[in-house]
C-alpha cells in the first residue's frame, strides 16, 4: 500500500529556503500535487502552481501562512508541464498577484490546441481509434463544467528553452528538458543545493503516464526513456516529485523506472506474439497498477491512459524492428516481424 502521508496539508521544509506544499486534487486518484516554494530576496518562486480550483487556492493560502508568507509574496512560477494540476493555478494567480509564469517551449503545440478547445476531444478520439479502443468513452468529455476555464490555459509570460539556467539570486536552477510525460516537460536541477524538482518525470511511488497530452506524438516512450537517461547523467540528487514523498536518490528511482519499462516492453512483445493486434487488445493482456488489475477493471480515465500508453510501447517496438505496424480503418495493427 502506498504511503499517503505526503498528501496531508501543510508547509514542510525541504532544505534552507525551500518548502513543500501539497495541494488537493479532488476527483483525481493522485490525491495531491506538491508545489515547491523557494524563498528569494525578490519574493517567492513556486515550482508548479496546482489546479485552479477553490480548494487548492484555499490550501495554498493556509500553507503559505504556516511558512510565514502570503499569496502577494509570489513573484514567479516555474512550471514543469502543462497538465491542469501543475499549470492552471499559476495562470489564475498571475491574474491576481501579477506573478510571472514560465513554461517549457515544447508545450506550445498543446497550448495551441487547448486554446482551440473544440479540437482537443477530436484529437483524443482519433488516438483512441488508432489504439483500437473506439468502444471507450473519453471520460473528460462529459465533465467540461469541472475543467478549468480556457483562460487558465493562456500562454506563459516566457518560454523555457532547452538547457537554460534560471538565476534566483544565490540559487541557480538548470532547466533540463525531459519530454515523454509531455513533450514540453522540464525538470529543475539545483545541483548546488542537491535538489531535483522532478515534476511528473520521476515519481517515487507510481510510473508516470506517457504522452498524455493534446498534441500527442508517435514516440513518447522513446523520448521518456531518453529523458530518464539524461537525468541519470546529472549528479545523484534528492528527489522532489510532484506526486509522492521526497526521497533521497534520484538515481535509485530512475533505475527502477528504466527496469520497469524494459519488463513492460518484453510483456508487450509477448502479448503481440500471442495474437493481440491492437493497443487496446495488448493492454487487456497486461497487468495494471501495483494490484495487477485487468485493464477492463480500471476506471474509465485509467482505461484511456492504458490504451494510450500501450500504443506507445508498441510503437517503440516497431521502431526497434521487433514488430511491424499496419493499418485497418484508422486502427494501428501490430504483428511480429
Amino acid at each position: 500500500m502506498a504511503d499517503l502521508s505526503w498528501t496531508e496539508p501543510g508547509a514542510y521544509p525541504v532544505s534552507d529556503g525551500v518548502w513543500r506544499i501539497p495541494l488537493p486534487l479532488p476527483m483525481d486518484g493522485l490525491r495531491a500535487v506538491n508545489v515547491y516554494v523557494l524563498e528569494t530576496e525578490e519574493g517567492l518562486v513556486l515550482i508548479d502552481g496546482g489546479w485552479a480550483i477553490p480548494e487548492a487556492r484555499e490550501q495554498l493560502v493556509d500553507s503559505l501562512r504556516q511558512a510565514g508568507h502570503a499569496l502577494s509574496d509570489i513573484r514567479r512560477f516555474l512550471v514543469t508541464h502543462v497538465h491542469r494540476d501543475h499549470y492552471t493555478q499559476a495562470v489564475a494567480l498571475r491574474q491576481e498577484v501579477g506573478a510571472h509564469v514560465s513554461l517549457g517551449i515544447g508545450e506550445k503545440p498543446s497550448l495551441d490546441l487547448l486554446n482551440a478547445a473544440e479540437s482537443v476531444g477530436d484529437n483524443d478520439v482519433r488516438r483512441l481509434r488508432r489504439a483500437g479502443a473506439h468502444e471507450l468513452d473519453l471520460p473528460w468529455t462529459d465533465t467540461r463544467g469541472e475543467r478549468p476555464p480556457v483562460e487558465y490555459y493562456d500562454y506563459p509570460d516566457a518560454w523555457l528553452e532547452a538547457s537554460s539556467r534560471v538565476d534566483l539570486g544565490g540559487r541557480e536552477l538548470d532547466v533540463v528538458p525531459t519530454p515523454g510525460h509531455t513533450q514540453g516537460h522540464v525538470v529543475f536541477a539545483d545541483t548546488g543545493g542537491g535538489l531535483l524538482f522532478a515534476g511528473d518525470h520521476v515519481l517515487p511511488q507510481i510510473t508516470p503516464s506517457i504522452g498524455f497530452e493534446p498534441a500527442w506524438v508517435q514516440q513518447p516512450l522513446r523520448d521518456f526513456l531518453d529523458s530518464l537517461r539524461r537525468v541519470r547523467e546529472l549528479p545523484d540528487l534528492r528527489l522532489l516529485p510532484a506526486h509522492g514523498p521526497v526521497t533521497d536518490s534520484s538515481y535509485a528511482r530512475v533505475d527502477e523506472l528504466l527496469a520497469f519499462h524494459d519488463e513492460r516492453l518484453a510483456d508487450t512483445l509477448a502479448a503481440a506474439r500471442g495474437g493481440a493486434r491492437t493497443g487496446w487488445e495488448v493492454a487487456q493482456e497486461l497487468p495494471w497498477t501495483r494490484r495487477r488489475r485487468r485493464a477492463v477493471d480500471l476506471t474509465p480515465f485509467d482505461q484511456v491512459l492504458a490504451a494510450f500508453e500501450t500504443l506507445s510501447h508498441l510503437e517503440l517496438l516497431v521502431l526497434r524492428g521487433q514488430l511491424a505496424r499496419g493499418e485497418e480503418d484508422g486502427v494501428a495493427v501490430f504483428a511480429p516481424v
